[in-house]
C-alpha cells in the first residue's frame, strides 16, 4: 500500500469525510483530491500534521507498520457490535472522538489488570 492509500484508507476507517480532514491538517481539498486522482503524495512539510489528524505515527504511515496488517485483517461484527455501530453513528463528531477516547482508555485499564 502506498502513503496516499493508508491516508485514504485511514480517513475512511476514522470515519471522516475529506473535507473534514483536509479542515483538519490544513490543506485545500483540491489537493487531497490530486493525491488520489493524480497519484500525487503530501509533502513532506504536511505528514506531522496528517499524523497527528489521522491518529498514527509518521513510522506507521511512511512504512504501513499497523496499518497494512489491518487493513487485510478480516473483522466480524456481531449483533452486539452492529448495535454499537448503530449507537456510535447517531453520535455528533465530538461525542464521537470522546467515546472513542473512553475505550482507548478502557482497553488501557484492562491490560493494566492483565498484568
Amino acid at each position: 500500500m502506498t502513503i496516499t492509500e493508508r491516508i485514504f484508507y485511514l480517513i475512511k476507517a476514522r470515519g471522516l469525510s475529506q473535507n473534514a480532514f483536509s479542515k483538519s491538517v490544513g490543506i485545500a481539498p483540491s489537493t487531497i483530491s490530486d493525491w488520489k486522482t493524480k497519484n500525487h503524495t503530501p509533502s513532506a512539510d504536511k505528514i506531522m500534521d496528517i499524523c497527528r489528524v489521522l491518529e498514527v505515527t509518521p513510522e506507521s504511515l511512511l512504512t504501513g507498520a499497523g496499518i497494512d496488517e489491518a487493513e487485510v485483517k478480516e473483522t466480524k461484527v456481531d449483533y452486539k457490535g452492529k448495535q454499537l455501530l448503530l449507537e456510535y453513528e447517531g453520535l455528533n463528531d465530538e461525542d464521537q472522538k470522546r467515546l472513542l477516547a473512553y475505550a482507548k482508555k478502557l482497553g488501557e485499564l484492562t491490560k493494566l489488570e492483565d498484568i
